[in-house]
């Protein structure tokens, strides 16, 4: 996503233009939300990293807690990086999850970390420490800590702090719903594995993007508590309330739905399949593993939201406005960007002076329409 500086930048590159609203100087973004405005780099970027792959222990709550940290290969300080957590389910452990388990690397965090490997495009992830390895929350402590492993991974490491994601399977997939509640304006999306309210909901009232994950059959966790979940942010995404289609038993198959209808830059997506409590069904047969269909959706889900180009990008055009040949009408269009899709927007469609801009999800309202005169400004209204 381009911040209001490389934006201007980009315009200004392809031509010298005096922006303007109404007559009115164009102001600095609002903090609308994390997620849908560009953040400001973090603390970490461009400078030496002050953290490394590996274990770390944090004071958090008056308790000490610890994480594992995994940081791309070849980390660019100057690169804002995408940051992804994994939260382990009831009984695992941290390790578990940075380590893939039995299926080692194919299968560290649910998957994921392959995929971000293979694509070249730079993940850092997490994977947080339950006590008495599960996620109670008692007192929102847990949420305490994720609020604690942030501050400190943002301050030595660069982050893109509208890219941060969480993921989980049970008991973590409960957690993850917690923070989609808690936590809807830092973490742009989440992941739920065959979830419950396990972890409580402080809030959640705030949009976030949301896919669930759980098989028709669970004996733990009965699908119908995934359902509920997912209808939290049915209703606060404003998508059309559906039942989506899930498999029968003993097809061995999954089904995924996108629901309709939902607020530019927040979906819904539901994946139900014929299995029992895992994160990991593979379809055709009882059993689960790496090569599992769920990894490969939800890196499809988090990765629509990449504002991150490749390591070796190919060159892209800049954007520019058209300036109408003289004579001509003069050209209306949104300003879109190249990289994050979404468009300069004129906040709450004020008309006031002073008013200020920021980019938001692309809808075609009269707020985004901007217009390049003859004397070189962009002007909306």
């Amino acid at each position: 996503m381009l911040s209001h500086k490389s934006l201007f930048a980009a315009i200004a590159a392809a031509a010298v233009l005096v922006l303007g609203i109404s007559g009115t100087a164009l102001g600095g973004t609002t903090s609308a939300t994390r997620s849908a405005v560009a953040a400001a780099p973090t603390a970490g970027c461009g400078k030496a990293p002050t953290l490394a792959s590996g274990a770390h222990s944090i004071a958090s709550g008056g308790q000490n807690r610890s994480y594992i940290l995994r940081v791309p290969a070849n980390y660019d300080s100057n690169r804002p990086y995408r940051l992804i957590f994994g939260f382990h389910w009831n009984g695992g452990t941290a390790n578990d999850v940075d380590s893939g388990g039995t299926d080692g690397y194919n299968w560290s965090y649910y998957g994921l970390r392959r995929l971000a490997d293979a694509a070249n495009n730079g993940t850092i992830f997490v994977a947080p420490q339950g006590n008495g390895n599960g996620w109670a929350n008692p007192g929102g402590q847990d949420l305490t800590f994720v609020d604690d492993m942030l501050r400190q991974i943002e301050a030595g490491l660069c982050v893109d702090t509208s890219q941060i994601f969480s993921t989980g399977f049970s008991y973590g997939g409960g957690m993850s719903y917690a923070l989609a509640c808690a936590r809807a304006s830092v973490f742009r999306a989440v992941v739920v594995y065959s979830g419950a309210q396990l972890s409580g909901c402080n809030g959640g009232t705030q949009p976030i993007a949301y896919m669930g994950v759980h098989g028709i059959g669970d004996p733990v966790l009965n699908i119908s508590t995934g359902r509920g979940l997912r209808d939290t942010f049915v209703r606060n995404n404003g998508c059309t309330a559906q039942n989506p289609p899930e498999p029968r038993s003993g097809s061995l198959t999954h089904i995924v739905t996108a629901y309709s209808g939902c607020r530019a830059g927040y979906p819904v997506v539901w994946a139900a399949f014929d299995g029992g409590h895992t994160p990991g069904p593979i379809d055709g047969c009882t059993c689960d593993g790496w090569r599992t269909w769920t990894s490969g959706e939800a890196w499809k889900f988090l990765t629509q939201f990449d504002t991150t180009p490749p390591t070796s990008p190919s060159p892209s055009p800049t954007a520019s406005p058209t300036v109408s040949p003289s004579g001509n009408p003069p050209a209306t269009s949104a300003l879109k960007g190249v990289g994050s899709g979404r468009c300069l927007d004129v906040s709450g469609a004020s008309q006031a002076n002073g008013a200020q801009a920021q980019i938001w999800d692309c809808n075609g309202q009269p707020n985004q329409q901007w217009t390049t005169t003859s004397a070189g400004e962009l002007r909306v209204y």
